[in-house]
């Protein structure tokens, strides 16, 4: 039996627009000619340098987990033989800014990159390809094409992962770096410490990659003027809709998403960070800040930085049954949490969508999945699952009385 599709097919195309920062002059191309003439030759800097601009910029990653950069580049200086990852995998369906960045500023990624491993004295930096996405692949892999060695003093090479969710994960990619299976296994030292071959290894998406270039090209001044003082610089949103190209917006952080997004119906059902994300209404959405801080207050999660809204009428909780199906046909099925507890929870969120109160169920599930899995996996899909009982507590009422907010049967396991 073949696993269960996304719900939110991996994107062909994508709607951009220009930006303050990344995304500033997208129309120039993403050439490495038009690159160095908007912002000149990469600055060298040590590496006592880079991490206190970082530091002081207050640079994190934009990867879902928000973790300081700085603090991340000086673990991984303390070792030897470090090793350094630009992971453009992708596997969230529903995100699309990491492949915006590869179509359109791939060289402001490997900026980033190449900076850091010069100051860090890596010989590599591998570049971990999406292997269901061909244009941001063919594009990041013409823009290695137009480096010079000698001029970057590093190594570009590149290596595609595997078409699977958790493909990104980084130990996953440490697996795939040391040419096993692309799945995430059981670690005890962070990527940071103990990656690839036992050496520091660096990993971060092109998001991250591309803050990195951005501060070290644009200035450090020019970073921090965007954003709030707690959360200098802009971020990346994906505003995924059903049936319709996803649009990445580059916005500043604490931006009110009712700012940059279309405006909906106040009670509109919003999936937001993406399938490892949590659900809220637009009414809450629209007046929350684009930042981690600002969405943590209200209990939501930035993750991938994906903003889903479901088909019209679409029924959220038929939408959430179709996304934990697929998220248990995505694991790795490498320790007990995702083997045995997400097609459990799978079942269980089938039988509220299917009209049976299983609240018992579900909460004794997610006692069990959080924080036993070998990678985050079962986190994240219990989050979702915890807030379509939580955010959305009439659409389950609904279901138990035999009711729906799809205009027909079924409707949300497409929307």
């Amino acid at each position: 039996m073949s696993a269960p599709l996304s719900p939110v097919p991996i994107p062909t195309h994508i709607g951009l627009h220009a930006g303050p920062a990344l995304l500033s002059g997208i129309t120039d191309g993403p050439s490495l000619e038009a690159h160095r003439e908007r912002y000149g030759p990469l600055p060298p800097l040590e590496l006592d340098d880079l991490v206190d601009l970082a530091s002081r910029a207050g640079l994190r990653g934009r990867g879902g987990a928000g973790f300081p950069f700085a603090t991340k580049l000086a673990a991984a200086a303390r070792g030897r033989r470090r090793e350094l990852v630009v992971n453009l995998s992708e596997g969230e369906p529903a995100s699309a800014k990491d492949s915006a960045l590869a179509l359109s500023r791939p060289h402001l990624v490997l900026d980033g990159a190449v900076a850091t491993a010069r100051a860090l004295g890596a010989r590599e930096v591998h570049v971990v390809l999406p292997g269901d996405r061909p244009a941001p692949a063919r594009q990041m892999l013409r823009a290695l094409g137009e480096r010079d060695r000698r001029e970057d003093r590093v190594r570009l090479r590149p290596l595609t992962a595997e078409p699977r969710f958790v493909a990104g994960q980084a130990r996953a990619v440490v697996e795939l770096m040391s040419g096993r299976p692309n799945l995430p296994v059981t670690s005890w030292a962070p990527e940071a410490v103990a990656g690839f071959r036992g050496r520091p290894t660096l990993i971060s998406n092109a998001e991250t990659w591309a803050q990195v270039g951005q501060l070290l090209l644009a200035g450090e001044r020019a970073y921090v003027r965007r954003g709030t003082p707690g959360e200098p610089g802009t971020t990346l949103l994906t505003h995924s809709r059903h049936g319709v190209a996803p649009e990445v917006w580059e916005v500043d952080h604490g931006t009110p998403v009712g700012d940059v997004l279309p405006p909906l119906t106040p009670e509109t059902p919003v999936l937001v960070g993406g399938f490892h994300g949590a659900w809220t209404t637009w009414s809450t959405l629209a007046r929350t800040g684009v930042s981690r801080l600002a969405m943590a207050a209200e209990g939501l999660p930035l993750g991938a930085g994906v903003i889903h809204v479901p088909a019209p009428g679409g029924c959220p909780l038929g939408f959430t049954s179709a996304v934990v199906d697929y998220l248990a046909g995505q694991s790795a099925g490498r320790c007990g949490p995702c083997l045995n507890g997400l097609p459990a929870l799978a079942e269980a969120v089938r039988g509220a969508w299917q009209g049976r109160d299983t609240t018992a169920r579900v909460d004794q599930l997610a006692g069990l999945l959080v924080r036993r899995g070998a990678c985050a996996h079962p986190d994240g899909t219990v989050r979702l699952v915890r807030s379509v009982f939580t955010a959305l507590p009439a659409e389950v009422d609904a279901h138990r009385r035999g009711s729906c907010s799809a205009a027909t049967t079924g409707a949300g396991a497409a929307s």
